[in-house]
């Protein structure tokens, strides 16, 4: 079903963008017509280099124009909350960058404002809309690996520039937050929600978390493992292991060749899927739900206790002692 496409702003010119934008101007279901920056000129050099009609030379600008339906926040960590909060008193529906905080009571406080405005907030983990993932829920839930035991993940890659913001103490750069909110997310949609957790990092010279590991305690005794850096090679792996064999992903987060392996007995049988963009599909999600033609994947409740257990991990670390829910 076709409708009026979903006009749309980006708040921010963070270089995420780049794998955003043209998915959205692909899509038939979105119009991206602007983009702010803090500064004209910025927004102005920046949406001629992606030719975006709308330059905005503030966040504030771009949430008064009365076009603009729904907005992607792309800012730093810290500020996700507080401009998806802006964005819902200005009327605008929002897909706030993942991970949206460290605390579930400020997620909670955005929704709440949303909730007061009528509008839509959703967490973008675009890993949650690709077939490829809904193709691993199929199979756990068809029983393709026997009872469940364990999953276990990771995410990591190189970056040593202290300067970098994803390395920065300022805005909550890290590995946890950075990656390791991927393998949470993951850990999650195979297991459900953890009964405790028990953190461990390695602190950089930036001050950040270089490398964050997590051990995760499921109902039924099943068991979830994890490790995220940002000073190791790059790595992405996301397995679901059962009493009678196991789910094993590749590249879980991009799904850039979608592909499962089902591995029992000895032997590996592959479940192929096509390629789809993740990004477009989170953005025609939340377009398809504003025009009534569909439900938001990733609502209150998923981005409330993904945030619940980043808090339970960080205190944990900080602690050294494992945190129950």
């Amino acid at each position: 079903m076709t409708y009026e496409p979903v006009k749309w702003g980006i708040i921010s010119t963070a270089d995420i963008n780049r794998l955003v934008i043209p998915p959205a101007q692909a899509s038939q279901k979105v119009d991206l017509v602007g983009v702010a920056s803090r500064t004209q000129e910025r927004a102005d050099e920046y949406a001629a280099k992606w030719g975006i009609p709308q330059a905005y030379g503030s966040y504030e600008s771009l949430l008064t124009d009365p076009e603009i339906e729904a907005v992607y926040i792309s800012l730093p960590n810290t500020m996700h909350v507080e401009w998806s909060i802006k964005a819902a008193e200005f009327g605008k529906h929002v897909l706030c960058e993942k991970p949206m905080d460290s605390n579930p009571n400020r997620v909670d406080d955005a929704f709440d404002a949303a909730d007061r405005a009528g509008t839509l907030l959703t967490e973008a983990f675009m890993w949650r809309h690709n077939p490829q993932t809904k193709k691993l829920q199929e199979l756990l839930h068809d029983g393709a690996i026997g009872e469940l035991r364990l999953v276990r993940s990771c995410f990591s890659y190189g970056l040593y520039d202290e300067d970098n913001i994803r390395l920065r103490t300022d805005v909550e750069g890290g590995a946890l937050m950075d990656v390791g909110c991927y393998c949470i997310s993951g850990s999650r949609l195979v297991a459900g929600e953890p009964e405790s957790v028990f953190g461990q990092s390695w602190t950089g010279p930036s001050g950040t978390d270089w490398v964050f590991t997590g051990a995760l305690r499921f109902p039924g005794d099943v068991l979830g493992l994890f490790d995220c850096g940002t000073a190791m090679t790059n790595r992405d792996e996301l397995e679901a292991i059962g009493s009678e064999g196991s789910l094993f992903l590749d590249d879980p987060w991009h799904a850039r060749t979608p592909v499962i392996e089902i591995r029992r007995e000895g032997e590996v049988e592959l479940v192929e899927l096509e390629p789809a963009n993740s990004y477009q599909l989170e953005l025609e999600n939340l377009s398809d739900a504003i025009r009534g033609q569909g439900r938001l994947l990733l609502g209150r409740d998923d981005a409330v206790a993904q945030a619940a257990v980043i808090a339970g991990l960080f205190d944990s670390a900080r602690a050294e002692t494992e945190v129950d829910f």
